[in-house]
């Protein structure tokens, strides 16, 4: 097959690919509710001629997955993109500003998903000549969960469509991630753990309203739920391997309705992040008795909720493969290898679990133009000309693994 010709029809559109991420970004859709942009991304895939499965997820029903079969038989790879923004207030002035409140692409999942149709349109030219099949998956809710109107339980777009079978037969798995802190032009992967379980989450804590006169006859969340702020930090502490990375912290503390009554209920949310699966199991337990303690203390009950985290962790033979793809597409000696892996979280570690993978990391750095901020942040932008190397890299490594696998 020739993925040079691939590569130049992504190119030749370029300019529709930037437009693309545009619109992405002037209208951004939080964790589930990605129903413009799913619509979007649909309606594309089947302009250029890609079998097309809408409403994918047995929970929430959010994905899309577009396959492209070639006309050879061979194996299966699977590229992923992320299509939610974040709650966050972008700042005003831009030309492709956000035109959602309160709403905002500040992670790039924008360019993610321009990148991954970018892929599909170049892939699509040259179907005939492709060896395998190539399984487009479009993914909700990266940035968080949301609980299952199924069991309730809390889980994010990359659980949900796993477990509905988007990655079932699949041979091998790859996702990009746009990466700030490296200049346009340069690709880093990382050996092996690439990002930690991110864990979330959330402690209800409920307990009698009453008078602050007779503070005997209540039962006070507030103080139920400050004391597990306080008492969690050092459960966790002493729960865990001092010479193995953990990161706990508190984001949200919400109790009350009024300063001269006792609160009946309180909510306490945060996160905490390992890379060790039974680490995450043990902090869980830490915390589950650490709050049902300081609820049996002060007369109250406490429900939790978690959105359990994975660390993600790149194939070592993924891993070669991309690092070739990326020097066709960069040049060798802009391809840096990772061995410190970042306490950020990626649901992606989910699709790894059906097959050997690796997540990838693209620069998107111009400080020349003041493109310098980090994920999360209001003023996050993002080097347009990323856009069509990001589909590049797609393209090559899904050629790469169907005409070569694993070697």
């Amino acid at each position: 097959m020739n993925v040079d010709a691939v590569c130049r029809a992504i190119e030749e559109r370029e300019a529709e690919w930037i437009a693309l991420r545009r619109e992405f970004h002037r209208f951004p859709e939080l964790l589930f509710d990605v129903g413009r942009t799913a619509a979007r991304v649909a309606h594309l895939l089947r302009e250029y001629g890609l079998e097309v499965q809408e409403g994918v997820g047995d929970h929430f029903g959010k994905g899309v997955v577009g396959v492209l079969r070639g006309g050879k038989p061979g194996r299966t790879v699977l590229l992923r993109a992320d299509m939610d923004a974040l709650p966050i207030r972008e700042i005003e002035g831009r030309e492709y500003g956000s035109e959602i409140e309160g709403a905002m692409h500040a992670c790039g999942h924008d360019a993610h998903t321009a990148m991954l149709l970018a892929a599909a349109y170049g892939l699509s030219r040259e179907r005939e000549r492709l060896s395998g099949t190539v399984r487009f998956v479009f993914q909700p809710a990266e940035e968080g969960a949301a609980p299952s109107p199924v069991d309730g339980e809390l889980r994010s777009g990359g659980r949900d469509l796993v477990e509905s079978g988007a990655a079932d037969g699949i041979d091998g798995a790859f996702a990009l991630h746009v990466w700030p802190g490296l200049e346009t032009g340069g690709l880093a992967i990382h050996r092996r753990e690439a990002m930690a379980a991110s864990s979330h989450f959330r402690f209800t804590f409920r307990g009698r309203s009453g008078h602050h006169g007779a503070p005997h006859l209540a039962a006070d969340a507030l103080l139920m739920a400050a004391h597990f702020a306080v008492e969690a930090n050092s459960a966790v502490a002493v729960a865990s391997d001092p010479l193995e990375p953990v990161s706990f912290a508190f984001g949200k503390l919400q109790a009350g309705t009024a300063g001269n009554v006792i609160a009946d209920t309180a909510e306490v949310l945060g996160t905490y992040r390992a890379f060790n699966d039974a680490t995450v199991r043990r902090i869980r337990f830490v915390l589950e008795r650490c709050a049902a303690a300081c609820a049996d203390r002060f007369g109250g009950t406490v429900d939790p909720s978690f959105r359990m985290g994975k660390a993600l962790i790149n194939d070592a033979a993924a891993v070669e493969l991309a690092e070739r793809a990326g020097a066709d597409v960069f040049g060798a000696e802009q391809v840096r290898m990772l061995d410190q892996p970042s306490l950020a979280g990626e649901d992606f570690a989910y699709y790894l679990d059906k097959a050997p993978g690796a997540m990838l990391l693209i620069g998107v750095r111009d400080e020349a133009r003041g493109i310098v901020h980090p994920l999360h942040h209001p003023s996050f932008d993002l080097d347009e000309r990323a856009i069509a190397l990001g589909a590049k890299l797609h393209a090559r490594v899904a050629v790469t693994f169907l005409q070569r696998g694993f070697e």
